[in-house]
């Protein structure tokens, strides 16, 4: 393993894995992932990738529209264009590299529609499209010579050096290594383990945000976060299964704790209402039935065409006692996706030069205060490939050399007190939930600005245990703040 890289890449989702694509091929890169190669929030995405592809009833403009209206209008309309206008040229490259989409009978793709979508216009692999792309993507760069891939390891730190960034890394087997580079992106996903009951994988603890944040770099909205209404509810599991919310496209109704519909009392869009409108509507209902009993209910639909059309989903419930095609399923929303992040510009660049950031942990503007449904892949594709596209730009200008910088494991030191992670979510659980709570989040700050302050001073053993929990309870502390403030 080399310690000098043209590029390191921070995490092997579809963001990290396509920036590797587009680089050039003569650079030497790095990607880095912490646990396993298929642990990956962009794994888990089951509806699809949206995109105006081919669809003469569809156009630029309608997603356009659609995407601004799901974000409240606060997103970034330059970006929100570049997403949309891009879609075309990203899905077709990523069907020629073996993506393969649902057709129907006469060969052309099928489209799916879900919340705040006003067309047909999401491509998806029956109900594991993110699993499809990655492993696809994955497989491709496997096959490249540039690119070296270190799996389970773990970044604990980065600096800024005077030649570009240095990587403080700790290894498969235990002990610690330095690595340097000239350009770095962080695709290191969300912060959904900050919360007690989430979506996300294991992997997603916000890393990437703490290291940029620590860097010196801006962090934009990290408040903005988005809660998925139909989250499976057996009340035992921190990882929460998604039901699609392609389940609600194909027709699916959502019941209170009578098995009554409800969303007609909230918005005329009813179940096909964007995430947060959703959401929050099932928080109000709630309150008003004084129950957190919910349900998701489309045993009506045909059981052939279910089992067929969500596959992941039908197979997931039944190992969990309950089958799709014949009862409503019980769901509770719960922490999803993250629309802040690392503040970029439209090239994925950072506030630090050299410094790079795409996918969930960026903060791009596209999705303004809720992400339209199906957005997210595309963000990934799109916005890593101006990032490489970018660093190519600049290869010209880069140095010969390498500075390393200097890190202290603090080898023989104690160990973090235990508690802290739990701690933290359940603070987030209270205070920034679907509804949040200003007033709690004002109190619970000064805990977590306690629990930072002792991580980062501490001179505690620089393990995983430590770069967890200091990620975690520094997203927690850029949040709390933020909404305070």
């Amino acid at each position: 393993m080399s310690r000098n890289y043209d590029v390191i890449i921070a995490g092997c989702g579809a963001a990290g894995l396509y920036a590797a694509i587009n680089l050039p091929s003569h650079l030497n890169i790095l990607i880095l992932c912490k646990r396993d190669l298929d642990l990956c929030n962009s794994s888990l995405a089951q509806g699809g990738i949206a995109g105006v592809y081919d669809s003469p009833s569809d156009s630029i403009q309608y997603h356009q529209n659609d995407t601004m209206i799901a974000g409240g209008f606060k997103n970034n309309v330059d970006a929100v264009h570049t997403l949309v206008s891009e879609a075309a040229q990203d899905i077709d490259r990523i069907i020629k590299l073996g993506v393969d989409f649902d057709k129907n009978p006469d060969g052309s793709y099928h489209r799916t529609l879900e919340g705040g979508h006003s067309h047909h216009r999401i491509f998806h692999h029956a109900d594991s499209t993110g699993k499809e792309i990655a492993s696809k993507l994955l497989s491709y760069v496997q096959t490249l010579d540039n690119v070296e891939i270190m799996e389970n390891t773990f970044m604990c730190e980065v600096k800024k050096t005077s030649t570009g960034y240095s990587a403080f890394l700790k290894m498969p087997d235990g002990g610690y290594k330095n690595c340097n580079c000239h350009f770095m992106i962080l695709a290191t996903g969300g912060i959904g383990r900050v919360y007690k009951y989430t979506t996300n994988s294991a992997i997603a603890t916000g890393d990437g945000i703490t290291f940029a944040y620590e860097m010196g770099a801006k962090i934009k909205n990290l408040s903005y976060v988005q809660f998925h209404p139909t989250a499976f509810n057996n009340r035992e599991t921190r990882e929460c299964f998604l039901i699609s919310e392609a389940v609600r496209g194909e027709g699916a109704y959502l019941l209170n704790c009578k098995k009554e519909r409800f969303m007609h009392n909230y918005d005329k869009r009813l179940e096909l209402a964007p995430r947060d409108v959703v959401s929050h509507s099932i928080i109000m209902e709630s309150r008003k039935q004084n129950s957190t009993e919910f349900f998701l209910d489309i045993s009506y639909k045909d059981s052939d065409f279910l089992k067929k059309r969500f596959p992941m989903i039908y197979r997931n419930l039944m190992e969990q006692g309950y089958d799709l095609t014949k009862e409503p399923i019980p769901i509770y929303p719960c922490q999803h996706y993250l629309m802040g992040g690392i503040d970029v510009d439209m090239n994925s660049e950072t506030t630090l030069p050299n410094l790079f950031a795409c996918g969930e942990c960026s903060h791009t503007g596209v999705h303004g205060s809720n992400r339209l449904a199906s957005n997210s892949l595309l963000e990934a594709l799109v916005f890593s490939r101006h990032a490489a596209d970018t660093i190519a730009s600049r290869l010209g200008s880069v140095p010969d050399d390498f500075e390393e910088a200097c890190f202290d494991a603090h080898i023989g030191s104690r160990s973090i007190p235990t508690g802290y992670r739990t701690e933290t979510r359940n603070i987030m659980q209270k205070t920034h939930f679907v509804i949040p709570d200003k007033q709690a989040a004002a109190e619970c700050l000064k805990r977590i600005e306690e629990m930072r302050n002792d991580l980062i001073n501490g001179n505690y053993l620089v393990d995983a245990d430590y770069v967890l929990a200091k990620s975690i309870v520094t997203v927690a502390y850029i949040i709390l703040k933020e909404v305070t403030q």
